[in-house]
């Protein structure tokens, strides 16, 4: 088998896998999370450190569109200021594949001494990270389908499954319109409504 094969049968066993174990009852409990902090006037952030920060940034983009205003927020910043950004009762949603990132550890525990909660994305759900946070998603993988097994290809792949679960979810109980939605993403296709929205 080639690389490029066994990258193709790796991801592909991977993400069925990742699909098969969502745990519904722990995106529950993360989307309550985030509903108690909206209901009380508060903001939801996220971040990671490393390829996770660029899952962050289209995560909080995904999350804003369809319902759930979402801020980056960087991931070594946080500890040298950004953490301004946060207001007790904010929700952060951190994401680590080790889940023990001693940079994301600095952050995590400088988000919790604002005040902050924690939500947890990492593939080990006995982690530092995971086990500090106030709810935890799995995003667990056995190779990264590349050569050497260390660069996040599957591992990145799968965080973002479940938080596209996570954003499913949100936007199901905002239950935002058509209109509303291109009221937030006006730019391109997406941006124009469908004969039958009209």
């Amino acid at each position: 088998m080639n690389s490029l094969e066994f990258f193709k049968n790796t991801i592909g066993t991977e993400m069925n896998t990742a699909l098969e174990n969502i745990d519904e009852k722990a995106i529950l409990a993360a989307a309550q999370l985030i509903w108690d902090a909206e209901a009380n006037g508060n903001r939801i952030h996220i971040t990671g450190i490393g390829k996770p920060a660029h899952i962050a940034g289209y995560m909080a983009s995904l999350l804003s569109s369809t319902g759930t205003p979402t801020y980056f927020l960087h991931g070594t910043e946080a500890v040298h200021g950004s953490c301004g950004q946060l207001t007790a009762g904010d929700v952060v949603i951190c994401i680590s594949n080790s889940g023990e990132t001693a940079e994301l550890k600095a952050t995590a525990i400088a988000i919790k001494n604002n005040g902050g909660k924690v939500i947890a994305v990492t593939g080990n759900p006995n982690s530092w990270l995971a086990q500090f946070a106030d709810a935890h998603l799995t995003a667990a993988i056995t190779n990264e389908g590349g050569p050497l097994n260390r660069a996040p290809r599957a591992s990145i792949l799968v965080e973002t499954l479940v938080l596209q679960a996570l954003s499913v979810v949100l936007q199901e109980k905002r239950a935002i319109t058509p209109q509303e939605y291109v009221m937030r993403h006006p730019g391109g296709a997406l941006g124009q409504l469908r004969d039958n929205e009209k």
